[in-house]
């Protein structure tokens, strides 16, 4: 009876460990557009989306936050390398319940980290892109 080619069990193993790490990797757009663009849960219910993008020697940041409930005052805050670039508060509208914040920013020297942090009640929305 001929042999049948079996996959090494640590082999196996490795692939399952590192499905989990591919699946989180940040979506990229296509095409020459070099854009972050990650998702998130937030503490409670509420989801988030955190997109930067260069654009003429600054960066372009969309933060979106979810939370299917309209009329919801959330405070939120925008972190460039550390500083604060921008905070304020934003209600929730509309049939999804949602809120988004839009900012240009300068586009420093070397890698930029992007944060935003929104809060509502007791829920806390952190994202963070390294850019």
């Amino acid at each position: 009876m001929p042999a049948t080619p079996r996959t090494p069990v640590p082999a196996l193993l490795g692939c399952a460990l590192l499905l989990p790490l591919a699946l989180a990797a940040p979506a990229a757009a296509s095409g020459d557009d070099d854009r972050v663009d990650l998702r998130g849960s937030c503490s409670g219910r509420a989801e988030w989306r955190l997109r930067v993008r260069s654009d003429d020697g600054r960066l372009e940041v969309e933060a979106e936050v979810d939370t299917d409930r309209a009329g919801q005052r959330w405070a939120w805050k925008l972190r460039h390398n550390g500083s604060v670039s921008a905070r304020g508060h934003s209600r929730t509208a509309g049939s999804s319940g949602s809120f988004e914040v839009e900012r240009t920013i300068v586009d420093l020297a070397g890698a930029d980290e992007v944060r935003f942090r929104a809060t509502y009640g007791g829920q806390v929305c952190r994202a963070v892109v390294h850019y």
